[in-house]
């Protein structure tokens, strides 16, 4: 695998890296073999994926289908790391700089 530094940008060629390697599964299989995992351990984590990816197959193919309706989307994040009721976000009570009620 290989990933071109342009203009001594590292960072961003560390970013495509990642993104390379999180692609092809080499990071998820990098944590499943930090620890040995019995032969019975992997049967069972491997028959729990097949389920999961098959689950998520037929519940794609009933929405193309029209046999359920589509999850909703949800609405845009506000700023980079509001948590909603924090003072200050939309809505929440605390620091409001509208008109005074009265």
């Amino acid at each position: 695998m290989q990933v071109f530094v342009h203009d001594n940008n590292v960072d961003q060629a560390l970013r495509v890296l990642k993104k390379k390697l999180q692609r092809e599964g080499v990071l998820r299989e990098l944590k499943l073999r930090r620890h040995y995992e019995k032969p019975s351990e992997r049967a069972v984590r491997e028959k729990a994926e097949a389920i999961r990816r098959a689950r998520k197959l037929a519940r794609k193919q009933m929405i193309r289908e029209g046999l359920i309706a589509a999850p909703k989307k949800r609405p845009p994040a506000g700023p980079r790391g509001a948590r909603p009721g924090a003072p200050g976000a939309p809505g929440a009570p605390g620091l409001n700089f509208g008109p005074p009620r009265g």
